[in-house]
């Protein structure tokens, strides 16, 4: 297939490629997988996503509450979700930062893989919660599973959200990784502007 053959989005991708240095890439591609999978090994290890997922998480609840008890529990875990979402999409069109966009998908395994143990802690709920709440707040997944009817399917739940931690952070790596070796096969730019 040729450049003029190539469906439009590949050769967008293709021309943002062209001059860019892919060596810092790598390296913070390196740091944010490892920091992901960290995560997934172990989900008591801090990561340099957990602060921002933190403060996503408790800013949904606020963010939500117009929606009513229902989507104030949930908005934590969805903007915790959001917000690296919304990040690649800025990127996107602001920049059209391809690799941005596959660093984001990282931080959204990382996202997914802090909430396998808040998931799966639904039923015991032995997990200590942190929250902003002046009476301590309630256990977001008890609550979400429990008006779900899926209580007790809360560990199956969990190996869901890890299998998509899993699958995003293959998908992100792999295109991370394709963006990675088209800019390595760029002819350099001409200018010393990288962005």
């Amino acid at each position: 297939m040729t450049d003029d053959t190539r469906p439009p989005l590949a050769a967008r991708i293709d021309a943002w490629c062209v001059g860019r240095t892919w060596t810092w890439r790598a390296a913070v591609l390196t740091l944010f997988v490892w920091q992901a999978m960290r995560g997934l090994r172990d989900p008591t290890q801090f990561t340099l996503f957990r602060g921002i997922d933190f403060g996503a998480h408790e800013f949904g609840h606020l963010f939500f509450a117009f929606g009513g008890e229902w989507l104030m529990v949930a908005g934590g875990s969805l903007m915790q979700l959001l917000v690296p979402v919304g990040a690649a999409a800025a990127l996107v069109v602001t920049a059209g930062d391809w690799f941005g966009v596959a660093a984001c998908g990282v931080w959204l395994s990382a996202s997914f893989a802090e909430l396998v143990p808040y998931i799966a802690d639904a039923r015991a709920q032995e997990m200590d919660l942190v929250s902003f709440s002046p009476d301590g707040g309630g256990h977001d997944w008890h609550y979400l599973l429990a008006h779900a009817g899926l209580l007790k399917q809360d560990q199956l739940v969990a190996r869901g959200a890890k299998f998509l931690a899993v699958v995003l952070l293959v998908a992100s790596l792999l295109f991370a990784l394709s963006l990675l070796r088209r800019m390595a096969a760029s002819p350099p730019a001409e200018s010393t502007a990288d962005a």
